[in-house]
C-alpha cells in the first residue's frame, strides 16, 4: 500500500483546504493519465469522494484516493511532496 510522508500528508491537507468547493473530508486522487507518446503518467487532482474501485489511504489527517488501475504501480511506494515557487510537486519513491 502507498504510504505518505509527513510533507505529503500536510500538502494534501493544504490542497484540499484551499478548494472552497469541496468538503473538509475530501482528498486528492492519483490516476493514470495518457501521454501523447502513448505512455502513461500519473495525475493528481482534488476529489470530493473516491471512485467506487479506488484504494483509499488515510494517513495523518490526509485522504488519498488511488485509481484501481495503478494500485500495483504505487504499492509499497512512498508519496512525498515539495513546495517551491511553482507550487507543490509530488514524487514517488521506493
Amino acid at each position: 500500500m502507498l504510504t505518505l510522508t509527513e510533507n505529503a500528508a500536510k500538502a494534501v491537507e493544504e490542497i484540499v483546504a484551499a478548494d472552497p468547493e469541496v468538503a473538509e473530508d475530501a482528498g486528492v486522487r492519483i490516476y493514470a493519465m495518457p501521454r501523447e507518446d502513448g505512455g502513461t503518467t500519473l495525475g493528481v487532482a482534488v476529489a470530493e469522494t473516491p471512485q467506487e474501485d479506488d484504494q483509499v489511504i488515510e494517513e495523518a489527517g490526509a485522504r488519498v484516493f488511488v485509481e484501481s488501475t495503478i494500485v500495483g504501480l504505487v504499492d509499497s511506494k512512498t508519496l512525498d511532496a515539495v513546495a517551491d515557487e511553482k507550487g507543490t510537486h509530488f514524487t514517488l519513491s521506493e
